[in-house]
């Protein structure tokens, strides 16, 4: 593979990193947050620190407070662009359809809380 050929940000990024390019979460911080309290699994394992690697080619998926989202790893960031930039970043193998609206109450459930104090395991 030429440089040219290159993903952008290289093949493999800080899970941290990279779902705060991609603008699956506002910050940096709450990416970290995310993935400490047990939001993220990468290809069915879960993740446990920010600094844990994805690679193109990995299945994400996260439990967010909107809903579940399940997305394929396409590339690697460099920075947090404009959306159409961070949208070449993934694919979205999960829709709207595939999962239920949450309720109130049960997007209540998924604010992120330290472990011990509910929400998230």
């Amino acid at each position: 593979m030429t440089v040219e050929e290159q993903p952008l940000g290289g093949t493999q990024q800080r899970i941290d990193k990279w779902l705060f390019f991609a603008r699956i979460v506002r910050s940096r911080s709450l990416a970290q947050s995310l993935v400490s309290a047990g939001g993220v699994m990468i290809n069915g394992n879960p993740v446990a620190q920010p600094r844990h690697l994805v690679r193109v080619g990995d299945k994400i998926e996260l439990l967010l407070e909107r809903g579940d989202v399940c997305l394929l790893v396409r590339g690697c960031g460099i920075r947090r662009g404009p959306y159409e930039e961070a949208r070449q970043l993934y694919e979205q193998l999960s829709t709207d359809k595939d999962q239920p609206r949450l309720t109130p109450f049960e997007r209540a459930q998924r604010r992120l809380r330290p472990h011990g104090r509910g929400g998230i395991p």
